[in-house]
């Protein structure tokens, strides 16, 4: 007997497929990462990240100028600060007149229409490398001391302008602790995206070759999740939820597009995920090779996260991808 139900008849040209179509990529979709470093005049591509450079903070307006004339309004900057400026408190990070709240300030003024999202977590500034404050007879990541460090550090970068502060810390109660800094200044209007599944992944290599932020000893397992858990993920969405958070992030993509897919299912906050430096440098070193289409598979990359359910992406990819949007 011949088959009744023949699915394939949606499938039977290009203009059915494009109605039937089910997932679709817009340049609304893409927060673009951008790497700040000191100096005048200085685009430097990441050796690890082909396509992606370190910029200076005159190269990154430009940068910024280029990204909004093809679609990109949205930007979240991470700063590579000098290791003299470093110590285990993370001084630096809320001086106004330093490298990251400058530019911040500056995109700003320069580009009102664009939203800047700003990173909230120790490791830039510390002379430890870790996301929180390191106890110096025991080595232990101190959770209630950072949230102090991490409170004012939100504070300074939402006086420079940013519109989302994203904690990317991980500690516990940080989300309540910098939505009480910011309401109590009078910044109830700021938002926060809290990272709030980021687990201790094999995929952030690059992202630390570019900042120079890896531990100075230890690794982050302490407050990073364990990529082998899923339901823990749920407990860090209740918590963020309860806490105020605005929006939640579940960070890498790709191995963990059944964490997002999890998470949109039991949250009405926006979702978003964050297609970090590692997974873009497997499908550039593979393009590079010949042995991936690599337009074709960053398409396909991007569109299975926002399938799994991100309302937008934190992508390395935005710029080459909102080209490709743009050509149709």
């Amino acid at each position: 007997m011949l088959p009744t139900h023949r699915p394939r008849r949606n499938r039977k040209s290009e203009v059915i497929r494009d109605m039937v179509q089910e997932t679709r990529l817009t340049t609304h979709d893409f927060i673009f990462p951008l790497f700040l470093i000191e100096g005048q005049n200085q685009a430097l591509e990441v050796k690890s990240m082909p396509g992606i450079y370190r910029y200076s903070a005159d190269k990154i307006i430009e940068e910024v100028g280029q990204c909004v004339e093809l679609g990109i309004k949205t930007f979240a900057p991470f700063p590579s600060i000098n290791d003299s400026l470093k110590d285990r408190l993370a001084k630096e990070s809320a001086n106004p007149e330093g490298l990251y709240l400058k530019t911040v300030a500056d995109i700003k003024r320069q580009f009102p229409e664009v939203v800047l999202m700003t990173d909230v977590a120790m490791d830039p500034y510390s002379s430890d490398g870790h996301d929180g404050v390191v106890d110096a007879d025991s080595g232990e990541i101190l959770n209630d001391a950072t949230l102090e460090v991490l409170g004012q550090m939100a504070l300074a970068q939402a006086r420079a302008g940013a519109d989302i502060i994203g904690p990317s810390d991980m500690m516990d109660g940080r989300v309540a602790w910098i939505r009480r800094v910011l309401d109590e200044n009078a910044f109830s209007h700021v938002s926060i995206m809290s990272y709030t599944a980021k687990y201790a992944s094999a995929f952030y290599g690059p992202f630390r070759d570019a900042l120079d932020s890896a531990p100075k000893k230890g690794d982050k397992k302490s407050y990073q999740m364990n990529p082998a858990n899923k339901r823990e993920a749920l407990r860090e969405l209740a918590l963020d939820e309860a806490e105020g958070a605005d929006m939640v992030m579940i960070k890498p993509a790709l191995s963990y597009l059944d964490v997002i897919h999890a998470v949109k299912e039991r949250t009405h906050l926006p979702v978003t995920a964050y297609n970090v430096s590692g997974e873009y440098a497997m499908v550039k070193a593979a393009a590079q090779n010949g042995w991936l289409d690599g337009e074709k598979t960053m398409m396909e990359v991007l569109t299975s996260i926002k399938r799994a359910g991100a309302d937008a992406i934190l992508t390395y990819f935005a710029k080459e991808a909102a080209a490709v949007l743009r050509r149709g």
